[in-house]
C-alpha cells in the first residue's frame, strides 16, 4: 500500500507500534520491545506513566487550548512557579513554547533584545534544532544542515574541547584559549549577545563538558557582559541524575532551555531567566499561538510532581552507575570501544568503527528486542537514553542483548 507520508523522516527501526508502557513498546503484532531511545531521550517518567495520563485527560476535558495572549489559563502560573522551584538559583521568569528549537530561537531573541548585540557563540558539536537560525546554531552533521544553506548570519563556532585527549587540563585550557581568540579575531565582547552550550553535547555524541571548561565560560561571560545560555533540551529534567545538567557544576546559567523531558512526551518547552532579563524583552516582541498549552502544562506539572520524589532521581544516578559499569565490563574484552562515559541515564559508548554501531543497532533491534540509536558528527557513539523509570531488571536485559551484539559483530 502507498503511504502518503512524507520521506524526509529518517527511520532508527521498521517498527508500527500499537502503545507504550514504562520502558517498553508494544507493536501493531503484538511484539514488545525495550525502548532504550525513549523518543530521543522524551519519555522521561516512561511511555503512558498514569499521572502523566490522568492529567492530560483530565485537562483535555476543561480546556484542550486556551490561547496566552486571549486568556490566561489557570495551569500558567502554577507551572511557572514550580519551575522557579527547581531551576537555578535566579531563574525566576518562564516563558513557554512547544519545541527545543522553538524555544533555543527564543534564548537567542531574548539575548539580542537584553543585550542590543547581534551575535551568538555556540560550541563545536553542537546541536540546538532544525530551525533556520538553530540550524546555523547547530555544528554536529553536516546532514542537519546541508542542502539549506544560506542559513541566518551571526553566528560563531569555538571550540570544544577533545574528550579522548590524554591531557584533559591542557585541552580545557587549548579550548578556552580558542574562545579568546574568537573574541579577539571575529566577535568582539561588544558585539556578542550570548555563548549558548549544551553542558553535555546530544547529537556530538553524548560528551559531558569538563567542568573547568564551563566554569571558563561563564567567567568570561560575566566579565565581558555576555550572556550564558545553558541549552538543557535534552540533559535537563532529570537526565544526568540531577534535574538539571548545570546542577552538576555549580553554576548559574542567564537563560536555561528546556524541552523533551518537561512533559513526559507532550510536546511543550520552556524558557527560564532572570526577572532583570525578561524585563528587556519588549512586549509582544515574542510569542506562539500554541505556547502554554494548557494540556502541556498539565503534563509538565505532572512529570515534575513524579520526579521530585527523591528516590526518582536516585534511581536515575543509580541506574546509570549501573549501566555503565555494565558496558565497561564488557569494554575489557572488547578493544572496538574506546570510551564509555556519561552523566546519569545520559551514556554514550563510543566505538572506533562506525560501521560497527550501525550493526550492533541492527542486532539489538531484531536479535534482543531493544531499541537504540546513534550519535556523534562520526555516528560512531551508541547513545543510551532509557526512560528514567527503569528498573535494574530492565538495565540488566539491556546489557545483555548489547553483549549479543558486541559478540555477533566483533
Amino acid at each position: 500500500m502507498s503511504s502518503h507520508l512524507s520521506d524526509v523522516w529518517f527511520s532508527v527501526t521498521p517498527l508500527q507500534v500499537a502503545s507504550g508502557s514504562g520502558c517498553w513498546v508494544t507493536t501493531t503484532d503484538g511484539d514488545d520491545y525495550l525502548d532504550f531511545a525513549g523518543g530521543i531521550a522524551v519519555n522521561s517518567t516512561g511511555h503512558s506513566h498514569p499521572l502523566v495520563v490522568a492529567a492530560i485527560a483530565d485537562q483535555a476535558t476543561r480546556f484542550i487550548h486556551a490561547q496566552v495572549n486571549v486568556y490566561r489559563h489557570d495551569l500558567l502560573e502554577p507551572l511557572a512557579a514550580k519551575l522557579n522551584d527547581i531551576t537555578p538559583a535566579g531563574i525566576d521568569k518562564f516563558f513557554f513554547a512547544n519545541s527545543g528549537a522553538e524555544i533555543t530561537e527564543a534564548a537567542v531573541k531574548l539575548a539580542k533584545q537584553a543585550t542590543k548585540r547581534p551575535h551568538i557563540i555556540v560550541f563545536s558539536g553542537s546541536f540546538h534544532g532544525r530551525t533556520h537560525m538553530a540550524m546555523a546554531m547547530t555544528t554536529s552533521k553536516t546532514g542537519y544542515r546541508a542542502g539549506h544553506s544560506p542559513l541566518p548570519a551571526g553566528i560563531f563556532v569555538a571550540p570544544y574541547p577533545d574528550h579522548l585527549a590524554a591531557d584533559q587540563d591542557a585541552e580545557v585550557a587549548r579550548a578556552l584559549r580558542g574562545v579568546d581568540h574568537l573574541l579577539k579575531s571575529m566577535t568582539a565582547p561588544e558585539e556578542t549577545a550570548a555563548m549558548i552550550l549544551e553542558p553535555v553535547l546530544g547529537e556530538g555524541g553524548y560528551v559531558p563538558a569538563p567542568a573547568a571548561f564551563i566554569q571558563g565560560l561563564v567567567e568570561r561571560c560575566r566579565a565581558h557582559g555576555i550572556l550564558f545560555v545553558a541549552d538543557e533540551v535534552q540533559s535537563g529534567f532529570g537526565r544526568t541524575g540531577k534535574m538539571f545538567a548545570v546542577d552538576h557544576y555549580g553554576i548559574e546559567p542567564d537563560i536555561i532551555c528546556m524541552a523533551k523531558g518537561i512533559a513526559s512526551g507532550f510536546p511543550f518547552s520552556a524558557l527560564g531567566t532572570r526577572s532583570d532579563i525578561d524585563a528587556k524583552w519588549t512586549k509582544g516582541s515574542h510569542g506562539g499561538t500554541y505556547g502554554g498549552n494548557a494540556m502541556g502544562c498539565a503534563a509538565a506539572l505532572a512529570t515534575i510532581e513524579i520526579m521530585s520524589d527523591p528516590a526518582f532521581l536516585q534511581n536515575v544516578r543509580d541506574r546509570g552507575e549501573q549501566l555503565m559499569a555494565g558496558i565497561r565490563e564488557l569494554q575489557r574484552h572488547d578493544a572496538g570501544i574506546t570510551d564509555v562515559r556519561g552523566l546519569g541515564l545520559m551514556v554514550g559508548t563510543e566505538f572506533s568503527d562506525p560501521a560497527r554501531v550501525a550493526a550492533i543497532q541492527k542486532h539489538c533491534l531484531e536479535e534482543g528486542r531493544m531499541i537504540v540509536m546513534n550519535a556523534g558528527t562520526y555516528s560512531n557513539t551508541l547513545r543510551w537514553m532509557p526512560p528514567l523509570v527503569v528498573n535494574e531488571h530492565e538495565i540488566e536485559i539491556g546489557l545483555a542483548a548489547f553483549a549479543a551484539a558486541l559478540k555477533a559483530t566483533s
